[in-house]
């Protein structure tokens, strides 16, 4: 999936397809609105002949509208063009470990309700329980307008062409259907993927930064899990088995703590939240069953956050060791791919004003040029809804995406 880029696109010529085009002014005019056809002509340096044509298709499509007349020095107003958002709605589900949240957001990305469930043992259950919150939210909502889809992200590897969630390390779940029963369950079609992918996608298309171009990042999600979403020239790398960037479980020792996966010594399981908190309270991940422990004792990583401003030695230590941890792994990214920047999600970078500096310092040990050390690092801090509009933009991005021609 790529996204065209508003400031500098090709347009499409006789030897290319029209749909280049139609994608352009969709993506004009998301990036422009309110704007005018002329306006349109103008920014794509072609007569308002060819602009017209492709605009008629994008309102018959039901994909833009006409709003108000705009104003004119001379003549007659132009009508001013919109991307139509506010009443095709979209489905947002963030599956994680304990908990499931699931958001009805329009394709602007505007929440219009959340819900959250506890996350069931089967994915089963889970599927039962979504498709009754779902079916809950729409009809609640069925005077707002229709919903188009439903984006689910999940904390694991997913096959991108059969929707099969491959393995989930953290949920224990390996090889199971989750898109086809839920898109039964529902009548409605679902789009999965994983957690960090999903945010990546919600950074190109629906982030702070949308506006600009993002060709070249990676978002490194530290949650429950550990993994990346690669954005490579503007295109979203997958890898020939759809598991690029799971980094996560690249080994920083050989006999380091357990982690979920069943491996020793993974990046995951130096810096996930339940090897923060194991941290916090003296205990080690010898066991896969570590983890539960660690859960059960009702501590977060927002708790150790809290606690370490408060001036609690342990926790700040414990903070400032898994931020030496993050960046340890972040030099692995830089040497992989050398992206332009890092953008780093979960509850961890709301720390980052006491760990930045342990970050920036560890990735600089390991990586090889003083070029690729200085790659800028961004926290996205307090954004509890970063996945969810990450799953959001599994449905709205599709739309917005280059054509595939060839």
């Amino acid at each position: 999936m790529r996204k065209i880029d508003p400031r500098n696109f090709q347009r499409a010529t006789r030897t290319t397809t029209k749909e280049i085009n139609r994608q352009i002014v969709l993506n004009l005019v998301r990036e422009y609105q309110p704007i005018s056809r002329a306006d349109l002509a103008r920014r794509m340096e072609v007569a308002r002949a060819i602009v017209s044509p492709l605009v008629n298709e994008l309102i018959e499509q039901g994909l833009i509208y006409e709003g108000e007349a705009g104003t004119s020095r001379r003549g007659r107003k132009p009508t001013l063009l919109h991307v139509r958002a506010h009443d095709r709605l979209a489905v947002a589900v963030d599956a994680r470990v304990s908990e499931t949240h699931v958001m009805l957001a329009d394709f602007s990305g505007q929440e219009l309700a959340v819900e959250v469930l506890r996350t069931p043992s089967t994915p089963q259950a889970l599927v039962a329980d979504l498709a009754a919150c779902i079916g809950r939210l729409l009809e609640e909502n069925a005077a707002v307008g229709s919903c188009q889809g439903i984006g689910l992200a999940v904390p694991g590897m997913v096959d991108h062409q059969t929707g099969r969630l491959l393995n989930a390390p953290s949920l224990g779940w390996r090889d199971v259907e989750l898109r086809e029963p839920l898109a039964r369950a529902t009548g409605i079609p679902v789009h999965i993927d994983r957690d960090a992918v999903a945010c990546a996608l919600a950074q190109m298309w629906m982030g702070r930064d949308a506006g600009e171009q993002l060709d070249s990042f990676a978002y490194v999600t530290i949650s429950d899990g550990v993994g990346a979403g690669l954005v490579i020239n503007g295109h979203l790398v997958r890898g020939h088995r759809d598991a690029a960037g799971e980094f996560g479980h690249i080994p920083l020792t050989l006999d380091g703590p357990a982690c979920s996966c069943g491996s020793r010594g993974c990046w995951e399981a130096y810096t996930c939240n339940p090897a923060t908190v194991a941290r916090y309270l003296g205990r080690e991940l010898a066991t896969r069953e570590s983890y539960a422990q660690v859960a059960a004792s009702g501590v977060s990583v927002r708790d150790v956050i809290t606690r370490a401003r408060a001036g609690e030695p342990a926790a700040r230590t414990a903070l400032e060791a898994s931020g030496r941890f993050i960046g340890l792994g972040l030099a692995a990214i830089v040497n992989a791919l050398n992206p332009g920047r890092i953008i780093v999600g979960g509850e961890i970078a709301g720390a980052w004003d006491l760990i930045g500096r342990d970050v920036v310092a560890a990735m600089a040990e390991r990586t090889l040029t003083q070029g690729s050390a200085a790659t800028p690092v961004i926290p996205e801090p307090g954004d509890e809804q970063a996945r969810l509009r990450g799953a959001a933009a599994l449905v709205v991005a599709p739309m917005f995406a280059a054509p595939d021609i060839g």
